[in-house]
């Protein structure tokens, strides 16, 4: 993987100051749930560190394009991301947690003054993708009597309306089809 450390220069412990810091993460995939994605091509991050007095504030960007399989038709495609890179990191562990901030939402700047930006590079990404990865809003799926991908046309499976084909069995919501529902 390519170095996502970054080392804070001594002027950045004056307040106010800022430092930009660029570069390429190489990350072969992430996983979310039960989907996996995908990248070829390492992504691009750019990070602006601000020493607002007490902390370091990182925020910035991180962009690529994953591959990954439609929920539905379960074809590859490609997906474009981009992220915001957010971090609070305290200049000094012995400060109090920042009002407001709850323990999880801020670290405290190493002894080393290295700061690590792969977590906060993959916690952008995750919050960008999508619950349910889909090729095409209109995504047709595949036919659940023969699999065919009706995104290609209709399938061979011969289905009539919800009772299916003559091989199908028929749909479980079948017998209410003469149910005379009323509203109450």
């Amino acid at each position: 993987m390519t170095d996502t450390r970054i080392f804070i220069p001594s002027e950045l412990f004056a307040p106010a100051e800022s430092s930009r810091f660029e570069g390429v993460l190489a990350l072969p995939f992430l996983e979310a749930g039960c989907d996996r994605y995908r990248f070829e091509e390492p992504l691009s991050w750019q990070v602006d560190v601000t020493n607002t007095g007490d902390a370091l504030l990182v925020s910035g960007t991180v962009a690529g394009e994953a591959e990954t399989e439609c929920a539905r038709c379960l074809d590859g495609f490609a997906l474009p991301l981009a992220g915001e890179v957010e971090g609070y990191f305290l200049l000094d562990a012995r400060d109090e947690s920042p009002e407001g901030m709850d323990d999880d939402e801020f670290d405290v700047l190493s002894e080393d003054h290295v700061i690590d930006l792969e977590p906060l590079l993959k916690a952008a990404l995750l919050l960008e993708l999508p619950l349910v990865p889909l090729c095409d809003e209109e995504c047709r799926g595949l036919c659940p009597s023969c699999g065919a991908n009706l995104n290609e046309g209709p399938c061979g499976c011969a289905r009539e309306g919800e009772g299916g084909g003559d091989d199908a069995p028929p749909s479980p919501f079948s017998v209410l089809k003469d149910y005379p529902f009323e509203g109450r």
